[in-house]
C-alpha cells in the first residue's frame, strides 16, 4: 500500500509542476472565472440580489473549469501524444496515476473556490459561507462529478486539435443555461427544463445554499442526489471508454 501511495504522491507533484508551467491552463482555471466575476460584479454593484446569485454561480463554473474542461483537454493531449501509452508501460499502477491526476483537479478546485469565497466576502458583501460542511460536501461532489464527466467526454474527442471545439460546445451552453450569471429560475421554461436535467445548476444551488441563503444540507439532498447520479454515470463511462493509446482514425 505504501508504494502505490508514494507513486500517487509523486504523480500529484508532477501534475502540479506541469500545471503551473502551462500558462493557458492557469488562465482558464483561475484568471478567466475571476475576470468574469470582476466584470459582472461591477455591473451588478448596485444589486445585491444579483451578486448573491453571481458569486455561487462563478464558484460552480470554477469547479467545472478546473475539472471537466481541464481533464478533457489534458487526457486527449496525453493520449494523442502517446504519453498515456508510455505511462501504461511503466511500473506505476493505474490507480496511482489516476489518484495523482484527480488530486491535482481537487487542489485547483479548492484554490479557485477559496479565491471566489474571499472575493465575495471582501468585494461583494456576500459574507463568509453560512454552512462550511455543506460547502465542502457539494464542492467534493461537484469535483468528482465533473472530473469523471471530463474524462468520459475525452473519449468522444477524436484528436487534440478538435478538443477546444468539442469542449466549448458543451461548456459554454451549460454555463449560460445553468444560472452562472443569473437566476436559473428566471430563464424561459424550455431552457429551465434543460438546465434541471444537468448537474451544474444543482451544484450551484447547493453552493448558493451553503454560501448565501444558509439552508441546510438536508433541504438540498435532491440537488446533491442529482449531482451524485451524474457522477456515477461519469465514472462508469470514464472507466469503460478509457484508452491508453492514441486513436488511429483521428
Amino acid at each position: 500500500m505504501a508504494e502505490p501511495m508514494t507513486l500517487a504522491w509523486r504523480q500529484y507533484r508532477l501534475e502540479r509542476k506541469m500545471f503551473w508551467r502551462n500558462p493557458a491552463a492557469a488562465f482558464f482555471n483561475f484568471f478567466l472565472p475571476l475576470l468574469l466575476l470582476f466584470l459582472l460584479g461591477t455591473l451588478y454593484a448596485d444589486n445585491q440580489a444579483n451578486l448573491d446569485v453571481l458569486v455561487p454561480g462563478i464558484a460552480g463554473m470554477s469547479i467545472m473549469t478546473t475539472t471537466f474542461v481541464a481533464l478533457a483537454h489534458n487526457v486527449v493531449f496525453l493520449r494523442e501524444q502517446g504519453v498515456l501509452k508510455r505511462l501504461r508501460g511503466t511500473p506505476m499502477p493505474t490507480g496511482s496515476y489516476l489518484t495523482g491526476v484527480f488530486g491535482n483537479a481537487v487542489t485547483n478546485a479548492a484554490i479557485q473556490l477559496t479565491i471566489v469565497i474571499v472575493a465575495g466576502r471582501l468585494f461583494y458583501d456576500i459574507g463568509w459561507p453560512k454552512d462550511w460542511f455543506e460547502l465542502v460536501v457539494f464542492s467534493l461532489a461537484g469535483v468528482v462529478c465533473f472530473a469523471a464527466l471530463g474524462v468520459a467526454f475525452s473519449h468522444a474527442i477524436p484528436n487534440f486539435e478538435a478538443t477546444p471545439a468539442y469542449v466549448n460546445a458543451v461548456f459554454l451552453p451549460v454555463i449560460f443555461i445553468s444560472g452562472v450569471f443569473y437566476d436559473a429560475a428566471d430563464a424561459p421554461k424550455f431552457l429551465h427544463d434543460i438546465a434541471q436535467a444537468l448537474p451544474l445548476v444543482h451544484l450551484i444551488d447547493g453552493l448558493s445554499a451553503a454560501m448565501v441563503t444558509g439552508t441546510s444540507l438536508a433541504d438540498n439532498l435532491s440537488n446533491l442526489a442529482i449531482v451524485a447520479l451524474w457522477a456515477a454515470a461519469g465514472i462508469v463511462l470514464a472507466i469503460r471508454g478509457f484508452s491508453w493509446e492514441a486513436r488511429r482514425d483521428g
